[in-house]
């Protein structure tokens, strides 16, 4: 097979489909890698100041969502996820779709080799491209979310065909999906806790490194920020004065 069928037919052809298809267990299974791989990079590379670490996977990211784009059959963290799922029986999606998520994912990936990996520039909007790469490979990965196959839907004129999770598909909810009020609740109190408790530990604790401040930053206003640095600057003024002989 040449590049031009190679690019052309993209997917596989499997019996009973119409469509041209990609695995999706494996593409969840990558994702999860990608994700994981990802996660490790912000905490050890940025954390820690370890630039090499951060170079490297984001060209390794770059590279794969490459060869996603055009030859999903020879992306290695696609191959990874067929090994790891090898014994889990198929699930199907349309590759159209797919291919659309994963050039989404391959724009993203550009800037960000060009800002870390050619041009060492970290900013705190810069990072924050980073951790939105990862989020979408966590919601693929953990809820079988494609955020790319949902935008693709919403560009396109004909109705895509097998989406992750059976979303394209009209369907009634099963009872075993529905809330009552009592778990309605629960959820809803646990989700308010949880973004309330990022909020509390991002303003209120002090950070220890440049990302954390950045973080820490970003979640308070002017003002705040302000009455902040203005204590900071008396408490070190005391300090001084404490620590004075006289």
């Amino acid at each position: 097979m040449n590049f031009k069928e190679m690019f052309m037919n993209y997917g596989e052809e499997v019996p009973g489909y119409d469509i041209r298809v990609i695995n999706e267990r494996e593409a969840r299974a990558a994702a999860g890698i990608l994700g994981m791989l990802g996660t490790i990079v912000i905490f050890v590379g940025i954390g820690f100041n370890h630039i090499i670490v951060a170079k490297v996977y984001l060209s390794f990211l770059f590279l794969d969502f490459v060869a996603r784009v055009f030859a999903p059959s020879y992306s290695p963290s696609l191959l990874i996820g067929r090994f790891i799922v090898r014994d889990q029986k198929p699930e199907y999606v349309g590759a159209a779709q797919k291919r659309f998520a994963w050039a989404l994912g391959w724009m993203i990936s550009f800037p960000m080799v060009w800002w870390f990996v050619l041009h060492w520039d970290i900013t705190f909007y810069k990072v924050l491209i980073c951790v939105l790469c990862i989020s979408l490979m966590f919601m693929e990965s953990a809820f079988a979310i494609c955020v790319g196959c949902i935008v693709y839907k919403w560009v396109m004129k004909n109705a895509p065909q097998y989406c992750p999770g059976g979303v394209c598909e009209m369907r009634i909810k099963e009872p075993i999906q529905m809330f009552n009020p009592l778990q309605a609740f629960i959820a809803t109190i646990t989700f308010i806790s949880l973004l309330i408790g990022i909020y509390l530990f991002l303003a209120k604790t002090e950070s220890k490194t440049f990302f954390g401040q950045f973080l820490h930053e970003a979640v308070l206003t002017k003002t705040e920020f302000k009455k902040e640095q203005e204590e900071k600057y008396q408490r070190e003024l005391d300090k001084e004065f404490e620590d004075d002989d006289f």
